[in-house]
């Protein structure tokens, strides 16, 4: 029930960084799918690119399955946090 299980999978990242984009992705082999609670991990030095680059590099990363306890406890962390999304206003009135 809290025992985590931990498996390595090799994966691809790509980074890119200019005026349109600027994001990294991770996309594990064998389509794995990643669950509330679970942990990536991705090996090697730091990945660096330059502004205007683009950078797609094979990797390997290991996945950390959440026991059951710790589903439960992101779920309801989640549920609580969607809170701080929404918009209050106390001006009186309808804001027409």
């Amino acid at each position: 029930m809290i025992r985590r299980r931990a498996f390595q999978t090799p994966c691809t990242v790509e980074i890119e960084h200019s005026n349109d984009h600027f994001h990294a992705h991770v996309a594990l082999d064998g389509d794995i799918a990643i669950h509330p609670g679970d942990r990536v991990r991705v090996h090697g030095a730091a990945i660096r690119v330059p502004f205007g680059g683009r950078l797609t590099e094979r990797r390997i990363a290991t996945v950390t399955r959440a026991g059951l306890a710790g589903r439960w406890w992101v779920r309801l962390k989640g549920r609580f946090a969607l809170t701080e999304l929404y918009e209050f206003s106390f001006s009186p009135g309808s804001l027409s």
